[in-house]
């Protein structure tokens, strides 16, 4: 089994890597992406952080590790719960480095909390409510603490002010930084992975400040990507110093682009007569009606009301379901806001996920066009709105390079990116 290490820049799409390189903004990026691979990549579907990352820390798309948004419902219920790293049922790269008898430091990586023993240390990437249970072992916990660590910003202050939010992400980086070169110079390892949330926050909250040149915050966005450029350089060094030619793979999870309006699907299924709800505005999906055939979840899933499925199921399975499905990719399709077309592509789940975990999934993923996020709220009063963000992810425009010479297929998905590390490692 041989090194790999790994740094994840959540969010960060490849077009924007590429400005910013021609603009003179990244020259240690330049640098290192021009001696490998570094290539466009497509996000999971959906293309949220807590599917995606799944899907690369297992190498599996969601129909085998069974993670299909942030949130979902309680099987034979309307009931929300969120899926955590306890739910996740793919093996991870981690694991398949243990048994081989390897160690791995794994920092940050969204949605694996609460942390799991293992053969090396981990401290969880968001949602991570309690530090303590997000990282193993407890000398870990003990350093992190010691140094300021955290596990994300304090996004509240980015509803408040954005200077102020600005100010967290810079410190929050800089304390992600520390961390991350103490263990790769320190720490015991065969696998490092590790991943960068503050870029995704970056961009919900300031992308409008980058592409517009004349906001104040504009400077910031920029310099922002100077301190992110500059921590990719000395990561590099670190493992080169520390492991000489130990491949080295960057990432991020899905792409991103500025947000015109938010889509409310539940309202227009609550239009088109497919969603009765018993009073409104609804306070949670246990307010979905009896004559219900289908509803919507967070981002971009919609599920059929079936019958044996749900408490108050009204489609039947068979040929009643298959209809409903083809009545509903067709005239979803079809929306448009102020005269523009706003989804890009629908897909059943037959044609989005394969694995013993697929009927777990939503029957229909919808895929909006750039610039509309497609929302799950089941209480909203109107098709479309606009929130406190200005960024929103994307499925495609994510990254991945390698500086190693791999065969990598075209196109590229997030999954592909875990398959590169075991192939790097050799342990296939």
């Amino acid at each position: 089994m041989k090194k790999a290490a790994f740094l994840g820049l959540d969010g960060t799409p490849y077009s924007l890597l590429k400005e910013l390189m021609a603009r003179g903004v990244l020259p240690n990026m330049e640098e290192i992406f021009s001696r490998g691979a570094f290539v466009p990549m497509d996000s999971s579907l959906p293309e949220v952080s807590s599917v995606a990352w799944s899907s690369f820390m297992t190498a599996e798309g969601p129909g085998s590790h069974g993670i299909f948004g942030f949130t979902d419902l309680k099987p034979g219920t309307y009931s929300l719960y969120f899926p955590n790293y306890s739910h996740l049922k793919g093996i991870t790269l981690w694991d398949m480095v243990g048994r081989a008898g390897g160690k791995s430091i794994v920092l940050n990586m969204p949605s694996t909390y609460p942390a799991k023993p293992l053969n090396g240390i981990m401290t969880a990437g968001f949602v991570a409510p309690d530090f303590k249970k997000a990282t193993w072992p407890s000398e870990a916990y003990e350093y992190l603490v010691s140094i300021g660590y955290k596990t994300d910003v304090d996004t509240s202050k980015g509803r408040e002010s954005h200077e102020i939010l600005a100010e967290d992400l810079m410190n929050t980086l800089a304390k992600r930084r520390e961390a991350f070169l103490h263990y790769i110079t320190k720490g015991e390892w065969d696998l490092f992975l590790s991943v960068v949330t503050e870029t995704d926050r970056l961009h919900h909250f300031l992308w409008h400040a980058c592409e517009d040149t004349s906001n104040p915050l504009h400077g910031f966005f920029l310099d922002f990507y100077r301190a992110v450029d500059l921590f990719a350089a000395d990561f590099m060094d670190a493992v080169q110093t520390r492991f000489p030619g130990t491949p080295v793979v960057m990432m991020s999870d899905h792409g991103f682009c500025g947000l015109k309006k938010e889509i409310y699907l539940n309202y227009w299924l609550r239009q088109e007569g497919y969603l009765e709800l018993v009073k409104t505005p609804a306070q949670s999906w246990e307010d979905i009606g009896a004559g219900t055939r289908a509803f919507a979840m967070d981002p971009s899933r919609i599920y059929i009301n079936l019958k044996g499925k749900y408490p108050r199921g009204a489609v039947e399975p068979g040929r009643q379901y298959e209809g409903l499905v083809s009545e509903l990719i067709d005239k979803i399709s079809g929306i448009e806001v102020d005269g523009e077309k706003v989804i890009r592509r629908v897909f059943r789940k037959s044609e989005a996920y394969f694995g013993p975990f697929s009927e777990d999934g939503p029957d229909i993923i919808v895929l909006s066009e750039h610039g509309y996020d497609l929302k799950g709220a089941i209480s909203k009063e109107s098709l479309s709105g606009r929130g406190f963000l200005s960024g929103m992810h994307t499925q495609d425009d994510a990254f991945f390079y390698c500086g190693e010479d791999i065969e990598l297929p075209s196109p590229m998905r997030v999954e592909d990116a875990g398959r590169a590390i075991i192939s790097l490692m050799e342990m296939v």
